[in-house]
């Protein structure tokens, strides 16, 4: 194994028919999408690149034994990495995909990121492999899958399940005399009580600008109908007129003001605020549940003080008060790829029960989107309660800038770190989150 600005317009280089037939892929013509062909020959030879998101010190040895245990298996075979943070893979993406050069296996989220690649003709269309119907499909969680769905077609391989949940130190919260908070109002008075008793309520990075987004989502989820989030996620319907988005948004800043640094949040990361938690100096981290096993991995916080909630909602709520934020996440293959049925047999096998029990497990903590993909016996007991958890949510509200076209997921994450700063109101930013709309139609 060796090592090694996205535009929703670019388009990918016209394939030659010849090439896409002996890639195992068919087409009617150079415009039409790659279809993976589920008869094609596997040649197992030569290279196979990878783009992850598992670049952290932490998460990288997935990848790396995954790669190695398939070379042993196919040796004439090698595997390249292009391992990447949650954060960096963005921008590593933005840079493959202007200088056309694509992994043949790339990571994607679901929502309007991820139909920027089918817009572009840079995803193969994994429908006649990867289908409910079909002998992969089968070992996959269905609605996994269908998250990666554009145009009644799948695209995307899901390799684990994501949501977001409020992590929390049962001894800092024993310690100001309080428990697990039923509605944001209780959330509130809790912040009330840590500070009172000297503690930080909550550890927030949104340098970044992320995940300032993940609160405002799951509020969103709680103020604003499902039905009416999603006809605003596209911009030909959307108007963001809804009076519940300047609610959430009401919120997200009584939140930051009240449990958090503040506008000092703007100028911390992301790691630095699970560190802060980890190490106990907060007593809350709103966290994706693949974070679990990092929080309690090093540092203060071990695992019998650590608990977790879903961050609550308003008494008030006139959304979907079952709704999570959160979703799959995983991989798509590059329409270009000159081995395409060799990287489809390399996800196979990534996501195979196996690796998924490993994924699953500790260190790593990533629950796998494989049926059978991992073994409670194994894993951590929070990661396994935050699945049921997910499993009984009702929705699972799309990160806001992955579900959104660019200009306006850029509207929301500028938006809301103005909002921090208190540059801008509720009702400012929802306004330019309508302009970026209305200039995306």
């Amino acid at each position: 194994m060796k090592g090694n600005t996205f535009s929703r317009t670019s388009n990918l280089a016209a394939l030659a028919a010849a090439t896409l037939v002996s890639a195992g892929v068919s087409a009617a013509g150079a415009a039409d999408p790659a279809v993976a062909d589920p008869n094609a020959a596997i040649d197992y030879s030569g290279t196979v690149s990878v783009l992850t998101k598992f670049g952290l010190q932490q998460l990288s040895p997935f990848f790396v034994n995954a790669a190695k245990a398939y070379e042993k298996l196919h040796p004439d075979v090698t595997v390249e990495l292009i391992q990447e943070s949650d954060d960096s893979v963005k921008g590593k993406t933005k840079a493959l995909v202007a200088s056309n050069s694509l992994p043949d296996v790339y990571f994607t989220w679901t929502g309007s990121w991820g139909e920027n690649f089918v817009r572009g003709k840079r995803a193969v269309d994994l429908t006649p492999v990867i289908g409910p119907d079909t002998q992969w499909g089968k070992t996959l969680a269905a609605a996994a899958v269908s998250a990666f769905q554009y145009n009644d077609k799948l695209y995307g391989i899901p390799l684990y399940l994501d949501a977001k949940f409020m992590g929390y130190n049962r001894r800092l919260f024993e310690k100001a005399g309080i428990g697990e908070p039923a509605t944001f109002e209780d959330l509130l008075a809790a912040c009330a009580a840590l500070k009172k008793s000297g503690i930080t309520p909550v550890s927030f990075g949104n340098k970044e600008g992320w995940p300032g987004v993940h609160y405002a989502g799951q509020l969103l989820a709680y103020n604003v109908s499902q039905a009416t989030l999603e006809k605003d996620f596209v911009p030909a319907t959307a108007e963001f007129a809804d009076p519940g988005y300047v609610a959430s948004l009401q919120q997200f800043k009584q939140l930051v003001d009240e449990c958090s640094d503040g506008a000092g949040t703007n100028g911390a990361s992301y790691a630095s605020a699970l560190q802060q938690f980890s190490n106990g100096k907060s007593a809350m981290y709103y966290q994706e549940i693949i974070e679990f096993d990092q929080a309690t991995a090093e540092g203060a916080l071990k695992p019998a003080d650590f608990g977790f909630f879903k961050l609550p909602a308003p008494k008030d709520a006139k959304g979907d008060i079952k709704a999570i934020e959160g979703a799959p996440e995983g991989y798509m293959i590059n329409a270009a790829s000159e081995n395409i049925p060799l990287a489809i047999d390399f996800m196979r096998f990534v996501t195979s029960a196996e690796n998924g029990k490993v994924l699953s497990a500790p260190p790593y903590g990533q629950p796998s989107a494989t049926v059978g993909g991992y073994s409670a016996d194994t894993m951590n007991p929070a990661v396994v309660e935050g699945l049921k958890v997910i499993a009984d949510s009702s929705y699972l509200m799309p990160w806001l800038d992955t579900a959104n076209p660019p200009r306006v997921a850029a509207a929301w994450l500028s938006g809301l770190q103005a909002l921090i700063g208190g540059t801008l109101s509720p009702e400012e930013v929802m306004q330019r989150v309508k302009e970026a709309a209305a200039s995306s139609k």
